[in-house]
């Protein structure tokens, strides 16, 4: 019995350390991702700032200014995107609120025929 307990301590002691580790490697990794103290990465990834003209920007080293934003502001804005789902939730959201406004308002009919 007391090798059994020494073994079964033994092994959740490893499988503890495992998971200390393990835990500790994702943490790296999702560091390393984002940027975060990774030597490869310079500089910022994203920086806006207001001058006198009007914004200046870098995205990944790549200088942008006010022009090239408002071109792709109004791109963005004349595109338009047409979501199936976004169309479909609205229409079954104003089914379902029909239906049950309308079933509503019948119960509420009964009840008062049968009140007064």
């Amino acid at each position: 019995m007391k090798r059994f307990m020494v073994k079964c301590l033994f092994i959740s002691l490893v499988l503890f350390l495992g998971v200390l580790l393990g835990m500790q490697q994702a943490n790296d990794g999702m560091r390393k991702m984002k940027g975060y103290d990774d030597p490869a990465f310079q500089g910022e990834a994203f920086h806006v700032a207001e001058t006198a003209e009007g914004y200046n920007g870098t995205i990944l080293g790549r200088q942008l200014d006010s022009q090239d934003m408002k071109e792709k502001q109004e791109k963005l804005e004349g595109i338009k995107a047409y979501n199936v789902f976004s169309s479909a939730g609205k229409k079954l959201a104003d089914g379902v609120s029909g239906l049950m406004g309308g079933l509503f308002n019948k119960v509420q009919d009964t009840v008062e025929e049968k009140t007064g």
